[in-house]
């Protein structure tokens, strides 16, 4: 299938113009994230985090198995949502701004508010442009997701995308069109010219444990494993990760066991 590209335009000088400074203060943020069964803790404890911080109302969608079995979406990565994140401008309707993350294995440490205010007309997403070497060639340690921790070009860009669902070069982005594409297509996001692939800062994502990373946390991406794992028990913001959990337990008074 052909990629389907408008005509390369020039960016606007006055780009802050661009940026959504004044819209309305309860607009909400729609918010797309991924699930593994596997790590299905991590979800729970990344959305408690961001009730906690987000200052506005949030639509979240969630890429259960169930979902991505009526997108007729696979994998062909370390996780079941590898692919399906690129069906979120379809999901969307192809209208307005959305925010993908992976969620499964990350923590909101700051209000999602200032991130949803980066949206930029001109971008066609918005990105945070890791360029690192992983430290561990082998990554979620002692667990059914454990697997080769591998080095290539835009690694970890597409954890986080904060889409411009409006941009017209996404239509191509049918379920049936993310499926057939090889992972380094679309993680490289190359239907999309590269002046048009905007830049959030690396705060945004953070790699936990990982080098050339921002001095402030914003995210906490524990992209290696999750503190719930014990290979991680004790990783960089651990702590963080514990009390959210912890929060999320709030009212529990007595532990439970499953009795399946």
């Amino acid at each position: 299938m052909a990629v389907v590209r408008p005509p390369k335009t020039q960016r606007p000088a006055a780009s802050g113009l661009f940026l959504f400074q004044h819209r309305n203060p309860l607009e909400h943020i729609r918010l797309l994230i991924g699930w593994d069964d596997r790590e299905a803790v991590g979800s729970h404890v990344f959305l408690q985090s961001v009730i906690e911080k987000c200052s506005l109302p949030i639509d979240v969608t969630i890429l259960t198995p169930k979902i991505l079995k009526g997108l007729g979406i696979g994998t062909d990565g370390s996780n079941n949502f590898s692919k399906a994140r690129f069906a979120g401008p379809f999901i969307y309707g192809f209208k307005g701004y959305s925010i993908f993350m992976d969620g499964a294995d990350m923590l909101a440490l700051v209000d999602l508010k200032d991130l949803w205010m980066q949206r930029d007309i001109w971008s066609a997403v918005q990105v945070v442009k890791h360029d690192y070497i992983p430290r561990n060639k082998r990554k979620y340690i002692g667990t059914a997701l454990e697997s080769k921790n591998e080095s290539y070009p835009r690694k970890q860009w597409s954890s986080l995308i904060l889409w411009n669902n409006n941009y017209y070069g996404h239509r191509v982005l049918t379920p049936e069109f993310v499926n057939e594409q090889p992972g380094n297509y679309l993680h490289r996001f190359s239907w999309i010219p590269d002046d048009r692939i905007g830049s959030l800062d690396k705060g945004w994502n953070y790699l936990v444990d990982e080098d050339n990373q921002a001095k402030a946390t914003k995210i906490a991406h524990y992209t290696n494993g999750l503190p719930g794992f014990e290979h991680y028990r004790n990783s960089e913001h651990s702590a963080e990760w514990k009390q959210a959990w912890c929060n999320m337990n709030e009212g529990l008074q007595y532990p439970i066991h499953s009795e399946r």
